[in-house]
């Protein structure tokens, strides 16, 4: 007859036991508690590119100072399904709604929007990222 070995028991035992609680864990995850990101989206067909130059050249450190990021910035558009936007396409991630919001209604913001108004016709809107 065969005695079992300790160690090999008391280690076939914790396997099992964190198997069952990783199980647990992946069935019942924590709650997510991080703030979705949030992402201004323009479509900008520019008029006035004299103008508009300038706009840029104002509004870049104005989303720097609210935490913005470019993502996309006027690049090649390859469309696959509808019609494809006619002008340039800007995608600016913002940490926050909140603060996607706060820098759209900023008074730096507001000061400089004119600039773009006059030298493009933009749809701009906001849209709240996914939960991570």
């Amino acid at each position: 007859m065969c005695k079992p070995k300790l160690p090999h028991l008391w280690f076939a035992v914790a396997v099992l036991a964190l198997s069952a609680v990783a199980s647990v864990h992946a069935q019942n995850p924590p709650p997510r508690t991080s703030i979705p990101k949030a992402y201004a989206i323009a479509e900008i067909n520019v008029t006035n590119p004299v103008a508009y130059k300038k706009y840029l050249a104002t509004v870049t450190p104005i989303v720097a100072e609210f935490g913005g990021k470019y993502l996309v910035r006027a690049g090649q558009i390859v469309p696959i399904e509808g019609q494809a936007p006619t002008g340039r396409f800007i995608v600016i991630e913002f940490p926050s709604l909140v603060i996607a919001e706060k820098f759209e209604s900023s008074p730096q913001y507001k000061a400089i929007a004119p600039l773009r108004q006059r030298a493009a016709r933009t749809r701009l809107f906001l849209v709240e990222g996914a939960p991570q």
